[in-house]
């Protein structure tokens, strides 16, 4: 080894994921050559070091610790492959040195509850200085990530020759004033760390002298150089909490390299400082390069000579403020003069996959897994679904066997937290067959996952265990119904029984008509989806049909219970759910839908209940045709007559026309209904017409522009309501007087064919 200050073995300070850190490193170690590498991070990854050298192994990956008792407390230690406790790791692996981490142990971290890439937690009051801001800050600079690129990311781009270990040197220095003037920047646990650190370091010298490297976060160095005593070091460390832990290697991600992602050794721009690493010379010309294609992939004209611009644009700007070399925010000022026409909108996609990434390291199948990442890794290949760090919108056509399989994992890891995928409305189609996922890893996962194995080693078992222990923990009718869908839509069909159990349970036990509402669809869903699937949900029916009887006889009186207008709103919209779930329910009994229909007529015209729900309920009898058209225009009469208050028959017209569904067409075509509307609305008072103003806006706001300009044109023909003076029979411009039967039937088999989809 290349001869080391009197004072100790060679300290390194870094900042954590710095490229210029990085490579000063790999400058030091080879001028060096220590016999040994101690790296910061927790000792129980030192089993999992071989590993890194792996061929399989791509970073950014993370060091991942959980207790062994509670997966949920875990910590990650992110790598990416422009860290310089990477750079030393596979260093020490590429010269046959011994590496070895030197953090104090994640057993104790996670045990007092720290969190963060370090295993440290700062006092509740404390305030964690940040050692570069005030360095920027005393160099005149603003920003601390400009000064970091023009004092080390720029140093290699600069010229060779540099006095790397005095670079090291002189920072160590900065700290040391730092942690003077500041004391140990609020973090009192910071000493505990320091204290097992210069333990690990007295072992290494008993085996190795002096001839061995440290490399840690630049903070650190003052303390490790420092003449501590080993008592004292005892004394910190003696009685910390212990928990037993598991450690393992996960992907991770540039994105949560981010500060945004919670990171707090985090930078800002992890895709550019990649590149800054990986860029052997001419980084600026190269990553413009990078931005062109980017424009061109989505159709943007950017030519070669855009590309000599920006660099000019980018280097004129760097020379004008005293820099070394261009940094990111002349270049981002470049390409957006140049490139981008001094648009946001490009740049915003250049920031998100250029500045930050979407880049996922992997992992080598050595890595030690729990049981059940082990099976949701053999149905990702089997099904072919890789995780990927970026949105990625899946389609699926569930009358394919491949497509059922990938729809069944997605629900079965939903069921259990992994919300590695999220549903979504499909832009394919509305049929019954089709689902849409948007699919998302997200390095957390890796800890989702450690924490559902308690419920089993494979995601069919797991996913099964824990649906019955959330049925048997279930309080609410809500839950349970929930639960019922979620099983059908993951095909877990041995833990329908237990959770039918529970749903019978919770449904004899329950008098709230609107939980009973509001359950009611979701079993209706689940008949539906056990049809698509191929599940056997039979057993359901029974349940289904018991807790639509319950809702026909209790809904009535419910709605006449002095409902205010929030809770005449919520009814209404369980009158809509009750409505569709019977539809589906009533292919097995015809006669639910006779009697819900009953329900309906008298919500109907029971003038005790709100309006908003009297005027739903005619307009559900109206669509089905058990309505007449003269006793819906009567309705309609009572409802709007002057003895109605204004709000009241504000209500109802909601009810009835608004809710998108499809009341501004229907107005269209029934010149009474209008003509109805149109007379009541402009006999309103003046002091009226303020209140109802917002419901009614509401209601017409929500047609089709079409729609409204069609209204607005009927309602014109006549002075002061000529609608309503209308002859019944005259149809508007442009529409039949009559339905044209021959022509209706013909479009029959089309719209068969459109709703089978």
């Amino acid at each position: 080894m290349s001869p080391s200050p009197t004072w100790g073995p060679l300290l390194l300070g870094v900042r954590h994921h710095g490229p210029g850190s990085a490579r000063a490193v790999r400058a030091a170690l080879e001028a060096a050559r220590p016999e040994a590498v101690l790296i910061e991070g927790p000792p129980e990854g030192d089993a999992l070091l071989p590993l890194a050298a792996e061929k399989g192994m791509r970073p950014p990956v993370a060091l991942l610790a959980h207790a062994a008792d509670d997966p949920g407390r875990a910590a990650f230690w992110p790598l990416a492959g422009f860290s310089p406790e990477w750079v030393a790791i596979r260093w020490a692996q590429e010269h046959d040195v011994p590496v070895r981490f030197i953090d104090l142990p994640a057993a104790h971290s996670l045990a007092t509850g720290a969190d963060g890439p370090d295993g440290a937690e700062s006092e509740p009051d404390a305030v964690r200085l940040d050692p570069l801001a005030v360095l920027a800050e005393t160099a005149g600079y603003d920003d601390p990530e400009r000064w970091w690129e023009d004092v080390v990311e720029h140093r290699g781009a600069r010229g060779a020759g540099e006095d790397v270990l005095g670079a090291f040197e002189a920072l160590g220095e900065a700290m040391g004033a730092l942690r003077e003037a500041y004391g140990d920047g609020g973090h009192r646990r910071d000493l505990v760390r320091e204290a097992y650190m210069r333990q690990r370091m007295r072992a290494a010298r008993r085996e190795f002298g002096d001839a061995y490297a440290v490399v840690c976060g630049a903070w650190h160095v003052p303390a490790l150089r420092a003449k501590a005593t080993v008592a004292a070091d005892k004394a910190l460390l003696s009685g910390l909490p212990k928990v037993k832990v598991e450690t393992t290697w996960v992907p991770w991600t540039h994105r949560r390299l981010a500060r945004a992602g919670g990171y707090g050794a985090g930078i800002t721009s992890p895709g550019w400082y990649a590149h800054l690493f990986t860029a052997a010379d001419r980084p600026v010309e190269r990553w413009l390069t990078k931005v062109a294609g980017l424009l061109r992939e989505e159709d943007r004209q950017v030519s070669s000579a855009h590309v000599i611009e920006a660099v000019r644009l980018a280097e004129t700007l760097a020379a004008m403020r005293g820099r070394p070399l261009p940094g990111l925010t002349e270049t981002l000022e470049a390409v957006r003069a140049v490139m981008c026409d001094g648009s946001d909108i490009p740049l915003a996609l250049i920031e998100d996959r250029l500045v930050v990434g979407d880049v996922l390291g992997e992992v080598p199948d050595g890595a030690p897994v729990v049981p059940l990442q082990r099976d949701l890794t053999r149905q990702q290949r089997t099904l072919r679904l890789k995780a990927e760090a970026q949105d990625r919108e899946l389609e699926l056509d569930l009358r394919k066997d491949t497509d059922t399989a990938k729809s069944l994992l997605l629900h079965r890891l939903r069921l259990l937290g992994i919300g590695w995928g999220t549903p979504v409305a499909s832009r394919a189609g509305t049929g019954t067959f089709r689902e849409t996922w948007r699919l998302r890893w997200e390095p957390e996962l890796s800890v989702r996952i450690a924490e559902a194995g308690i419920w089993g080693t494979t995601v069919l078992g797991a996913a099964t265990a824990k649906a019955e222990a959330d049925a048997a923990a279930a309080e609410e009718l809500g839950e349970v119904t929930a639960l019922a869908e979620q099983c059908l839509l993951a095909g877990l069909a041995k833990a329908l029984p237990a959770v039918l159990r529970a749903l019978a349970d919770r449904a004899a036990l329950d008098t709230d008509v609107a939980r009973l509402a509001k359950a009611l669809p979701a079993l209706a869903r689940s008949l539906r989806y056990g049809d698509v699937r191929g599940t056997d949900a039979t057993a359901l029916g029974a349940v289904a049909a018991g807790l639509a009887e319950r809702i026909c006889v209790a809904l009535p009186s419910a709605c006449t219970a002095g409902l205010d207008a929030d809770a005449a709103a919520e009814m209404r919209g369980h009158v809509d759910g009750v409505h569709g779930a019977i539809g589906l329910l009533a292919d097995a009994d015809e006669g639910l839908r006779e009697r819900w229909s009953a329900v309906l007529a008298v919500l109907a015209d029971r003038d005790t209940v709100p309006g908003v729900i009297r005027g739903r309920a005619a307009r559900l009898l109206l669509d089905d045709g058990r309505l007449p058209a003269e006793e819906t225009a009567r309705l309609m009469g009572l409802a709007l007559s002057p003895a109605s208050s204004p709000a009241d028959a504000a209500g109802w017209i909601e009810g009835f026309a608004g809710g998108g569904s499809g009341g501004g067409t229907l107005l269209v075509h029934d010149d009474r209904l209008l003509g109805l509307i149109d007379t009541w609305l402009v006999g309103v008072p003046e002091r009226a017409f303020t209140d109802v103003l917002p419901l009614l806006r509401r209601t017409f706001g929500a047609y089709e522009p079409g729609v409204k300009r069609t209204l607005g044109e009927l309602v014109r023909r006549g002075p002061g309501g000529a609608v309503a003076a209308a002859s019944a029979s005259a149809a508007p411009e442009g529409f039949a007087p009559e339905l044209d039967t021959e022509r209706a039937d013909a479009v029959v088999g089309l719209v068969r064919m459109l709703l089978a989809g």
